[in-house]
Order: C-alpha cells, then structure tokens, then sequence
C-alpha cells in the first residue's frame, strides 16, 4: 500500500492518503490541510468498484467552529445518493483540489500507458463546503514520459497538464499540487 504526499503549490495545502491498490480497484484513507477559503481539516475515505468506477466517498471537514460531513454513495445501476440531476450514469466523484481523484478515470482508460481521450460527467465535491456539482471533464494522454505520462485534463475554461506516474497517480498537477517524495 502506497502512502502518497501532496503540497499545494498554488498556496499552502497538504494532503496524504494511505491507497490501497489492487488489479482494478482502489481504496484510500486520506487527509487535506488547508487555509482557503478558511482554515480546515479534510479526512476522506474513498472506495471503487471494478475497473476504478467509484463506488462511495465519505467526506468530514472541519474548521474553527464548524463541521460537515457528506457520504456520497454511486449503486452499481448508477445512481447517486445525491439527488443533484445531471449524475446519474456519471462513474467517478472528483474531490476538490485532491489530486488523488483524477487516478480513477486515468487508470480506467489507460491513458497513463497509451494514447486515447475520454469526456466524462463527475460528481465534483467542492472543498471545504462539501458541496456536489455536476462536473463535465475531459482527459487526454498527450505522451508517455520516461516516468509514467503526461495527461491533459480539462473543464470548462479551465486545463492542467498532469505529470503522473506509471501507476496513473498525479506527480504534478501545475497551480495546484506536487508529489512529495523522500529525500
């Protein structure tokens, strides 16, 4: 099992997971410091199914002052225990500023290993507010590296090019988080 480390790079923000890996699933504990909007404390406990499809997300965050919690569950018919309309069939949640999240659709694909280009609907949890929106997303291998790959993702107006790993995990993910790896 890979303990895996990010620092934000955009301003200060960390995050750890404990993932559990095997042929076509994925589990992680982890946790997410940040200061923005406010300061909070984020633990996660994320699950698949086969071929990397989500199958729950149980979020708690909290700050000075206040607590949230969201258990986010997808039934193998696809639906959501959210009734947000727009994500019913969507396979993945996508919980914000975590890196860890983009593994699934990335994995799912191969497009850590080869070319290819998948849009997807994602159940977007933004944080701190553990809010769920509809998020349309695209991935794209744009070339493999000697390391692993380099994977465009985009949404809306927004894209990034992801450094991940042969494993499909993010190494960086520019204006957001890096890899933190042993000296």
């Amino acid at each position: 099992m890979p303990v895996l480390t990010w620092a934000g790079t955009d301003e200060w923000r960390a995050e750890t997971a404990d993932v559990g890996l095997d042929e076509d699933r994925l589990s992680a504990t982890g946790v997410q410091l940040g200061l923005t909007p406010e300061p909070y404390r984020l633990d996660y406990v994320l699950e698949t199914t086969a071929n990397w499809i989500t199958r729950a997300l149980h979020v708690t965050a909290a700050g000075d002052g206040w607590r949230r919690t969201l258990h986010l569950e997808r039934t193998p018919d696809g639906r959501w225990s959210s009734d947000l309309a727009g994500l019913t069939g969507a396979e993945d949640c996508d919980l914000g500023l975590s890196p860890l999240t983009n593994t699934m659709p990335i994995r799912r694909y191969r497009l850590h290993q080869e070319p290819g280009a998948v849009e997807l609907t994602m159940a977007w949890v933004s944080v701190p507010d553990l809010r769920v929106h509809v998020s349309v997303q695209r991935y794209e291998h744009l070339r493999t590296t000697p390391t692993g790959a380099l994977v465009r993702f985009a949404s809306g107006d927004f894209t990034a090019d992801l450094v991940v790993d042969s494993a499909g995990f993010v190494l960086d993910y520019p204006d957001l988080a890096r890899r933190v790896t042993s000296p």
